[in-house]
């Protein structure tokens, strides 16, 4: 694995908004054309194989989770448990989910965390890298296929009807992220509607869109955790519609299963050891809440 410094196209920020990438640049730059990694083909399958491998373990966590109702050791309460039992015993449809890890190309990849429920840099990596590459490197790849993927992945869900996509206002990430995801549904055959979290409403049996018409299936690009604490989120329990991602991705999406896989598979190869308190760890650890976004209320200690 390289990393090779390169000249930013002169013309990127049109280029990248042309496709619709309007937030490449936020306070810094967001998006750097400066320089690019290269892979081998050995590198690529080896983070494959440990994605894969990853994902099954993962799922193993969620069965014991389910199996011992370990949910307060996540600080899942107690009366949504049957949403997550129900999605799981039903196989409700998984669409993606993000594992962030550490790779040098020399040691086993290491899990840092799983973004399972909210996860973007999905449009990004799928699509506008696809056209920078089109253009610096012609005939390369990008060693990812994500796109088919996603297209393939929607057309296993066995869904009927439309599919409405939801975000939170006035965020250009989400916001583009759900677009794109919505755009794979309609390229797999769906139809879609869309909306804005605060414009779900509820008529005391489903919840409905603006135009006043039942929602029964949405993606939602908004985590769980604050879905089941708002105003509605009783409703919730009702089940009066199929969400995506499945509710039982609220116990991957949580940080308190890496300690739980740690038990579950001490020296893992692609896992850090993590434990609910920093005791074995001694005074140099890196502390995380179980929930949080975009590495909110991190803390790193070095030798106290």
């Amino acid at each position: 694995m390289e990393r090779i410094e390169i000249e930013p196209r002169a013309d990127w920020q049109e280029k990248v908004e042309k496709l619709g990438f309007g937030f490449h640049t936020a306070e810094t730059t967001y998006w750097n054309e400066a320089a690019y990694y290269q892979f081998t083909r050995g590198e690529i399958d080896e983070l494959e194989a440990a994605t894969n491998e990853l994902h099954r373990i993962c799922l193993e966590a969620v069965q014991r989770v389910i199996d011992e109702r370990l949910y307060s050791r996540l600080g899942i309460p107690e009366a949504f448990v049957p949403l997550i039992v129900n999605s799981w015993e039903r196989e409700d449809l998984s669409l993606y989910g993000r594992f962030d890890l550490f790779y040098d190309g020399k040691h086993q990849p290491k899990m840092y965390e799983y973004n399972a429920d909210t996860p973007t840099a999905l449009f990004e990596a799928s699509a506008v890298q696809w056209f920078w590459l089109e253009e610096r490197f012609a005939g390369a790849d990008q060693f990812n296929s994500m796109h088919e993927k996603l297209i393939a992945r929607w057309k296993e869900g066995g869904i009927s009807g439309p599919v409405h996509f939801a975000c939170v206002r006035d965020h250009a990430e989400d916001f583009t992220t759900t677009l794109y995801l919505e755009d794979t549904a309609v390229q797999a055959g769906l139809v879609t509607k869309r909306l804005f979290i605060d414009e779900i409403g509820w008529n005391g049996k489903n919840f409905m869109d603006l135009e006043e018409q039942p929602i029964s299936r949405i993606f939602k690009l908004y985590p769980w955790e604050w879905m089941i604490h708002e105003e509605f989120g009783p409703h919730l329990l009702k089940e009066p519609w199929q969400v995506i991602e499945p509710a039982w991705k609220m116990v991957l999406s949580n940080k308190g299963i890496l300690p739980l896989l740690w038990e579950m598979f001490p020296d893992h190869p692609n896992l850090l050891p993590a434990y609910d308190s920093p005791e074995p760890l001694g005074d140099t650890f890196v502390k995380k809440p179980r929930l949080g976004r975009e590495g909110a209320n991190i803390t790193v200690s070095v030798n106290g």
